[in-house]
């Protein structure tokens, strides 16, 4: 008999919540193959068997909160049994009525990614009601997005009752059976928490302005093709957001400072968080070190960390240790919002959607690719004088990147 285990979650994390198992009590499996999830506070974390064998009992539920180190599973000695399961699944397949070789081939050789797993469990949705689009018909997790997306008459299931945070008020027969309640996940009970931890605790005030992209566009026009070619990754706009922080970040340090108690701790070094937004919730994956790196090295981490972040795949060291925040509405097509602080950070930055708008250029008015910009800052540390002088580096920097080369 072979344990189960959770697996080490990080230092600052005691616990876990199961969110889902990818096997059933008596299915055989195969060292190494994804057994069940687990949602911490900032990522998911896949367990993978330990030992080939049958799942003798799973000790701990989809939906329980399980300690480091505790046990969920336990396998039974059955190597063999694991080992011939292609052998028995195929045999199974031909003894059933309309089974052809292709449904053998599939049954044997594909392994949908654990992810989309996880997706087709939360969606309620069969294996049978997706198409994959992945190697061998293999599933992925945009195809459950896809379908679950795809119009079809399905009936909503009647709520049960619970116990709700803030009384609610009568509600009708009719609405009721309209109305689903999902248990929220971890993830997104922890984002609701620091959230309104930072509201409660910080004296948050954003200060604007904008940036005129035309420099940055057209340097972009004129050598982006070149930098693929060198680097292997496109050059976007974030690149030049983190260097722009970075120089600023050096003018105004009390920015990229934390208060501590009585203290303020002042930080030599810039870890840059950048806000990626996932089917799961918002996560802020960190580039290290940050003002020691070229434009090519922060496209090719900024473009690893939010492929790995979009994959649930982040582990917890690389959201952790943040010293200031870029965050960008303007994928989504925000004008201007006021970006929540990210705890214990002093600041953050807030991009938003390029819009051609008119604007007086030597006296004459001409349309230019506009966009606000917003500084939330912590007034405990950060004074109004230094938010403002920050945000116009910024600016400067930015319609102008010659600065950045010449670290003006």
């Amino acid at each position: 008999m072979t344990d189960v285990m959770v697996p080490a979650l990080g230092e600052s994390v005691s616990e876990a919540t199961v969110s889902t198992w990818f096997k059933k009590v008596g299915d055989a499996v195969k060292q190494d193959e994804m057994l069940c999830e687990l949602e911490t506070d900032k990522v998911s974390v896949e367990v993978p068997a330990p030992a080939s064998g049958i799942l003798a009992e799973i000790l701990a539920p989809e939906g329980a909160t399980v300690a480091a180190n505790a046990r969920l599973g336990i396998i039974s000695e059955g190597a063999a049994a694991a080992k011939d399961e292609p052998r028995a699944a195929a045999a199974e397949a031909v003894e059933s009525p309309g089974a052809g070789p292709e449904t053998v081939t599939e049954r044997k050789d594909v392994e949908d990614a654990p992810s989309a797993k996880k997706a087709l469990a939360e969606a309620g949705l069969s294996r049978d009601q997706v198409q994959g689009s992945g190697r061998d018909g293999r599933v992925m997790k945009e195809d459950v997005a896809k379908a679950t997306t795809a119009p079809a008459p399905a009936a909503l299931p009647t709520p049960a009752p619970a116990p709700a945070s803030v009384p609610r008020g009568p509600v009708s027969a009719d609405d009721a059976s309209r109305e689903e309640r999902v248990k929220m996940t971890r993830l997104r009970a922890t984002i609701a928490r620091r959230l309104k931890d930072a509201q409660n605790t910080a004296a948050m005030l954003t200060t604007y302005n904008e940036v005129d992209m035309s420099g940055i566009m057209e340097l972009r026009n004129t050598y982006k093709d070149q930098f693929e070619k060198k680097h292997g990754v496109k050059m976007g706009f974030m690149s030049f957001f983190v260097k722009a922080c970075t120089h600023a970040l050096k003018e105004v340090p009390e920015v990229n400072a934390e208060i501590d108690g009585g203290d303020v701790i002042y930080k030599h070094y810039v870890h840059m968080g950048v806000a990626v937004g996932t089917p799961n919730g918002l996560v802020v994956p960190v580039v290290r070190d940050a003002d020691q790196m070229g434009f090519a090295q922060i496209e090719k981490k900024i473009a690893e960390l939010g492929l790995r972040a979009r994959d649930g795949k982040l582990s917890m060291a690389e959201m952790q240790g943040g010293s200031f925040t870029i965050s960008n509405g303007g994928v989504y097509g925000s004008l201007m919002s006021s970006p929540i602080l990210n705890p214990p950070q002093s600041g953050i930055l807030g991009m938003h959607k390029i819009q051609d708008r008119p604007m007086v250029v030597n006296g004459e008015i001409v349309a230019r690719p506009m966009m606000y910009l917003a500084l939330s800052y912590d007034h405990r540390v950060v004074d109004g004088k230094g938010a403002v002088t920050f945000l116009v580096r910024v600016k400067e920097a930015l319609e102008d990147p010659r600065r950045l080369l010449m670290d003006l």
